[in-house]
């Protein structure tokens, strides 16, 4: 167990309850002791800076963040099942991308996300206001740097997956109007560039799972180079400057082997972590990507406590499983696939439409409309300890040094510029440890087409091949997919390659460019007169 993220776990699950929220707005006081009525004293400074981190939590969860960013792009679908998995159609809604503004994860996310952002207000605020005084004046100015840091953090989540919405920085009670997307970008770049070079440099210990400068220089670059989609213009060279301060820092690298980040314990002085959720099964519970990955009978592999749900979910498409090379190890070390067997060496039998035959994981899929309890690969990246529950107390990295590199790379090769390719090769070193001459690859060979076979696939079959224009530098958006499979990058990254809205895959056909960006909640849409629905969205107002 990580020694701060014991400290945070609990401020993690205090915060929760703090922040929970309800339809009805009239407050109930059961206590003498009231926000406003409470002495906050200098001992109560860190735990409210950390307040802004408990909405990180749900980052992992199937019904929000994960499916929207995984299984609505081409490298993870949840099919359904003979155990169940439809759950009305959500998952395969967000394959298929006929999502509405009334999905459950739309509506999760927009909410999980503002709530970070509106606690991060609050927190500015009295931090500001001295309603909590701070242990010293150097305390202060580090507090509202690390708070404010995250706030970008939520908003720049905003940005990325509602395009317009609303940039609330105060505390007040109006009901906000919509800010253009260009605007957000803009608030999200001053904001950064403002209160990077007064976060605390430290990397790991005290800092672990906390918004240091180099977390706040990735957030910035991950901004930079998605900034053509944001805002119609690259900032190609500016994200590179970001990259080069982390490079050039000395206080990052990359861990010796691939699944170090994804230990259940000694990451929390990883030179690799930039940024990470920080998980315990009993203090702060969250990460179950195996529970709705794997099937039931892993349980006897891993001795889990817990006993993963039905057969399992979310598993990769066979179409971009295919686009691995040999020997590229990052295949087993990110995916379960093949015979499964018990760690007393028994081997696992199937339990529902194959009930009593040899469960072992086949990577093709028929379909997004339905599988066979073995079919697809599932989820080997984040360790899952003996004795897990349902919440797995491995962390979730969201930035990695290992980005850095990549982010640098891609740019040199938009730019024209040489280097990219070592950079890669840098990456792909721990893949191929058993032949390292495969891990070179050159600028010229990034510029190539990917190798996934789009098209749209019937009984195993592609049918339909649908839109087949090369991928600009497609083999460098293969690199991604191999080193950041289940981290919840591939939204963004297929958008930003143009392959989201374009390109046919499994059941999934192209619906539209406008499905780059999630609809308002139908919810919020209703309560709140000043808004209106993102473009080609119906909605009931």
């Amino acid at each position: 167990m990580k020694t701060y993220s014991k400290l945070l776990a609990i401020v993690l699950l205090t915060a929760a309850g703090t922040w929970s929220c309800s339809n009805d707005l009239t407050e109930t006081v059961y206590s003498s002791v009231t926000e406003q009525s409470y002495n906050y004293a200098t001992k109560d400074f860190y735990p409210i800076v950390t307040s802004v981190y408990p909405p990180l939590r749900s980052i992992c969860d199937h019904w929000g963040y994960f499916c929207a960013q995984e299984v609505t792009a081409d490298a993870i679908v949840m099919p359904p099942n003979a155990s169940g998995w439809d759950d009305g159609g959500v998952y395969r809604r967000m394959h298929y991308q006929t999502w509405t503004s009334e999905q459950d994860h739309v509506n999760n996310i927009w909410s999980w996300f503002y709530r970070g952002a509106l606690i991060a207000n609050n927190v500015i605020d009295q931090i500001e206001n001295d309603v909590v005084p701070a242990p010293s004046p150097a305390d202060k100015e580090l507090g509202l740097a690390e708070v404010r840091a995250m706030r970008a953090y939520f908003y720049w989540m905003i940005c990325d997956n509602f395009g317009d919405a609303p940039l609330v920085t105060s505390k007040t009670s109006d009901l906000p109007e919509k800010t253009p997307r260009q605007e957000i970008y803009n608030f999200l770049v001053s904001e950064l560039t403002e209160v990077i070079p007064r976060l605390s440099d430290v990397q790991g210990g005290n800092m672990y799972g906390r918004m240091n400068r180099w977390a706040g220089k990735a957030l910035l670059a991950n901004i930079y180079l998605n900034a053509e989609v944001y805002t119609g213009q690259g900032r190609w060279q500016e994200c590179i400057a970001q990259c080069d301060d982390i490079i050039n820092s000395g206080k990052c690298s990359l861990s010796p082997d691939f699944k170090d980040p994804f230990r259940a314990s000694g990451v929390e002085n990883s030179t690799e972590v930039l940024f990470t959720v920080p998980f315990d099964k009993n203090l702060a519970g969250g990460n179950s990507i195996h529970m709705f990955s794997w099937h039931g009978e892993l349980k006897k592999k891993f001795d889990t406590e817990s006993t993963p749900w039905g057969s399992g979910c979310a598993m990769g498409t066979g179409q971009f499983i295919d686009t691995y090379e040999t020997g590229d190890s990052r295949l087993e070390d990110s995916w379960l696939l093949g015979p499964q067997i018990a760690s007393d060496g028994t081997p696992l039998v199937g339990t529902y439409d194959q009930k009593g035959e040899p469960l072992v994981l086949t990577k093709d899929l028929p379909s997004a409309s339905f599988t066979k309890e073995t079919e697809g690969y599932r989820m080997n990246k984040y360790e899952v300890v003996p004795g897990s529950t349902s919440g797995s107390t491995t962390d979730v990295p969201l930035f990695r040094y290992t980005q850095v590199l990549m982010m640098k790379a891609e740019c040199l090769l938009r730019l024209g510029q040489p280097g990219a390719g070592a950079l890669v090769t840098q990456v792909r070193q721990r893949a191929f440890k058993a032949d390292p001459s495969k891990a070179a690859v050159t600028d010229d060979q990034l510029k190539g087409n990917s190798a996934y076979r789009y098209g749209y696939m019937e009984n195993y079959e592609i049918v339909d091949p649908g839109d087949q224009t090369p991928v600009q530098f497609g083999r460098m958006y293969d690199e991604l997919g191999w080193e950041f499979a289940w981290e919840m990058y591939r939204r963004r990254d297929a958008i930003r390659f143009g392959v989201y809205t374009k390109k046919s895959w499994l059941s999934h056909k192209p619906q539209g460019d406008y499905r780059s960006v999630f609809p308002i909640p139908e919810t919020v849409i209703t309560s709140n007169p000043n808004l209106v629905q993102n473009p080609n969205y119906t909605s009931s107002k």
